[in-house]
């Protein structure tokens, strides 16, 4: 894969790789933290936890393009079996993508946050919290226990979100979705292939 077809496909290469934090911090205005980003003991993880090329996923519930692009790449990682996701909800289109991010994140305190994810992924259109709320119960979640660690875990979700607003602003994102991959950051859905490609390039660095 080259630099042009690269930029064909959306995919815009950063300044240095992920792993170079002083390059990162030299081409934006806010230092960005890149083992915050990578190693955030909060953020959501999927695919392999221990996997050689990590993917950190910029996302909001109510993305179309997210939506597009979410089923593919958890597809890749499953196939490939390397991989590691790295969750990081952004929302930012508009109230409920908040109430989104906070039931996903809550999820996680009852080990079913993969399941939220799959699930408020899958919901299309317009929705309100108890659209919401049903579909997850529906899909095996404890609605008495999620909204117990909605109380008591407010804290910890806001201040969470707070972190992947602000390394998304420090790393100028612009807008939702955008995947870092290796050196990458690719700011439009990508297909099963797309993914595959990047992450090839990636390992062969």
């Amino acid at each position: 894969m080259d630099r042009r077809l690269i930029v064909r496909n959306g995919i815009v290469v950063l300044a240095a790789a992920l792993g170079a934090a002083p390059a990162l911090a030299q081409a934006k205005k806010s230092p960005v933290d890149v083992r915050a980003i990578l190693d955030d003991p909060d953020a959501p993880v999927g695919g392999d936890p221990k996997g050689d090329v990590p993917i950190v996923i910029f996302f909001d519930y109510l993305c179309p393009s997210c939506r597009k692009a979410m089923p593919e790449l958890a597809r890749l990682a499953r196939d490939d079996g390397h991989i590691k996701l790295i969750y990081k909800d952004w929302p930012i289109l508009s109230k409920t993508s908040v109430v989104s991010a906070k039931l996903a994140l809550a999820a996680r305190y009852q080990g079913k946050h993969e399941v939220a994810h799959k699930t408020l992924m899958a919901l299309s259109g317009p929705r309100t919290e108890e659209d919401m709320t049903k579909a997850l119960g529906a899909a095996g979640i404890d609605l008495a226990r999620l909204q117990a660690d909605l109380d008591s875990h407010d804290a910890e979700i806001v201040a969470l979100l707070q972190r992947n607003r602000e390394q998304a602003e420090a790393l100028g994102l612009p807008g939702t979705p955008v995947f870092l991959i290796g050196p990458y950051k690719i700011a439009q859905p990508l297909d099963y292939e797309g993914f595959k490609r990047v992450v090839t390039q990636v390992r062969g660095r």
